[in-house]
C-alpha cells in the first residue's frame, strides 16, 4: 500500500530529476533507501504514473515544438530515430543485467561521474572555439545517442549527458536542449510500454498514486523551465556541487549506515 506523503514526495523526486542533470533513477534508489519506499505490488503501476505525470509537463512546455517535429521534411524525427537507436541496443542486450545495477552502492559512485560529466562539460565550452555554435544535425544526433546509451545505467544523468554530448559538439545550446527533451520523451514512452509488460493486476489504491502523479507533474514542468534558462545561462556548477553533495549523502546510506 502506498503512503500518499510519500508517494507526493517520490512525486517530486522524479519530476525534478527527470529533466535536471541529476538521474532521476538514481534519485528514486536513493530516496526508496531513505524513505523506505517499497511499494511492493503497486511499485509498476506507480512508477508508469510517475512517467506519465513527467511526459505531461513535456508536452505542455514544448507542445508547439513537438507538433512542428510532424512537419516536412521530418529532419528532427529522423535526427531522433538515430539518436535513440543505440540506448535501445543497450537496453535490448543488457536489460537484466542494468536492472541488477540499481542499488545505493552503485548509484553512489555514478552520482560522482554525473558530476564529473558536468565539470568536463563546463570547462570545454568556457573555451573560445566554443563561441561559434552550429545548427543541431547528424555528428549531434549520434554523440547525444551515444550519451543516451550510457546513461541507461542507474544514477548517471541522461539529461546530463545528452546535453553535455550537444554542447561539446558544438550545437546550439537551445536546440540541444530541446532535443534532448524530445529524446527523453521517447525514452518514457519506451519504459511506460516496457512497464505494462512487467504489469501484473493488483488491487491498486489509486489515490496516492495520482496525487504522486500530479506532484510529478508540475515539479517537471518547473524543473523544464529553470533547465532551459540554465543552459542559456552556462551555469552548471550549482549541479555539479549539488552531485558533489548527493554523493557524499548516498556514500553514509551505502557504506556507513
Amino acid at each position: 500500500m502506498i503512503d500518499i506523503l510519500k508517494a507526493i514526495l517520490v512525486g517530486i523526486v522524479q519530476g525534478l530529476t527527470e529533466f535536471f542533470p541529476v538521474s532521476s533513477s538514481g534519485h528514486l534508489v536513493l530516496a526508496q533507501e531513505i524513505l523506505n519506499t517499497n511499494f511492493g505490488a503497486d511499485t509498476v503501476i506507480f512508477e508508469l504514473m510517475l512517467h506519465l505525470g513527467t511526459l505531461v509537463s513535456l508536452i505542455i512546455v514544448f507542445f508547439k515544438d513537438i507538433l512542428n517535429l510532424f512537419k516536412p521534411p521530418f529532419k528532427k524525427i529522423g535526427l531522433l530515430i538515430i539518436a535513440t537507436i543505440p540506448s535501445v541496443i543497450v537496453m535490448a542486450l543488457a536489460r537484466n543485467q542494468i536492472t541488477a545495477l540499481f542499488n545505493i552502492q552503485f548509484v553512489t559512485f555514478a552520482f560522482l561521474f554525473t558530476a564529473g560529466v558536468l565539470l568536463l562539460t563546463k570547462i570545454i565550452v568556457s573555451r573560445p572555439h566554443h563561441n561559434e555554435l552550429q545548427p543541431l544535425g547528424l555528428k549531434t544526433s549520434i554523440a547525444m545517442g551515444l550519451a543516451q546509451a550510457l546513461a541507461v545505467l542507474p544514477g548517471v544523468s541522461r539529461s546530463g549527458c545528452t546535453i553535455s554530448a550537444g554542447i561539446i559538439s558544438g550545437a546550439d545550446r537551445d536546440e540541444v536542449a530541446k532535443f534532448s527533451f524530445f529524446m527523453s520523451a521517447i525514452v518514457i514512452v519506451g519504459s511506460c510500454i516496457v512497464s505494462l509488460f512487467d504489469y501484473q493486476s493488483v488491487n491498486v489504491n489509486f489515490l496516492p498514486i495520482i496525487a504522486g502523479t500530479i506532484s510529478a507533474g508540475v515539479t517537471g514542468y518547473f524543473a523544464i523551465k529553470v533547465m532551459m534558462k540554465v543552459i542559456k545561462s552556462d551555469n552548471y556548477m550549482v549541479f555539479v556541487i549539488y552531485l558533489l553533495a548527493v554523493f557524499i549523502l548516498s556514500f553514509i546510506f551505502a557504506f556507513i549506515v
